[in-house]
């Protein structure tokens, strides 16, 4: 049987600031700061969310969940993925793999991989194992490595039968 395979990136940025909640890949870390948004400022999920719209050509995270809207207005970003999964599914697609890179300064993010992971598989409805998440610093240099926010890359592939 032939399969129709399609990739999609996203990216996305948030500016961090002191006294907000950070959110990433769907859970809470600990930490002074946090990301400054409409939604809950899940960078992460975002920059999936992007990704996996693009790879079915449905435009971007913004198009479908604008800044604009108070519906979203602080909303968990796993919703807005959970939403996205579905849309994906309504053209007849399934998720394939995701793999999120993590641009962060501080704080150190590889105690929290195995439940990023964990939850962005859970939401997308795929095992474990076709979900990456990575994290990196920027050796101190840009907006990132003065810790003024994060940047999140994101590639993800789906498909359907045809």
């Amino acid at each position: 049987m032939m399969k129709d395979y399609r990739t999609g990136n996203g990216y996305d940025v948030h500016a961090l600031k002191n006294g907000l909640k950070m959110w990433l890949c769907g859970i809470q870390i600990p930490c002074e700061m946090g990301f400054v948004a409409h939604s809950d400022g899940d960078v992460a999920i975002h920059a999936l969310c992007d990704a996996l719209l693009g790879a079915a050509a449905l435009g971007d995270i913004g198009y479908h969940f604008p800044d604009s809207d108070p519906r979203f207005k602080g909303i968990d970003s796993k919703r807005l993925l959970a939403e996205v999964v579905r849309l994906i599914g309504e053209k007849g697609y399934q998720v394939g793999n995701a793999d999120v890179t993590i641009a962060l300064q501080v704080p150190k993010l590889r105690p929290h991989i195995d439940t990023m992971r964990k939850t962005l598989a859970e939401v997308m409805g795929v095992e474990i194992d076709r979900v990456s998440v990575k994290a990196t610093t920027t050796e101190r240099l840009g907006f990132v490595g003065r810790g003024e926010g994060c940047e999140v890359w994101a590639s993800a592939s789906i498909f359907k039968e045809l």
